[in-house]
């Protein structure tokens, strides 16, 4: 895998999706209070589009080191 140490947590997030097969985009990652399960493809919806649900997405991912 490549060093991803110098990116951001939205770029590594980014960088880590698109490198994904698939058919795994639709398996749950996550799972926050507020929404509930998280798969790949709603983290990414909410991510690229830069929502405020997107910053505690990627906090969440980042403290379980999925990114």
């Amino acid at each position: 895998m490549p060093d991803l140490s110098n990116l951001s947590p939205r770029e590594k997030f980014l960088k880590i999706y698109a490198d994904l097969p698939v058919g795994v985009r639709s398996e749950i990652i996550a799972f926050l209070p507020k929404v509930g399960p998280l798969t790949w493809n709603s983290a990414y919806v909410e991510i690229s589009q830069n929502t405020p649900l997107s910053g505690e997405i990627l906090k969440e991912l980042d403290e379980m080191e999925i990114i």
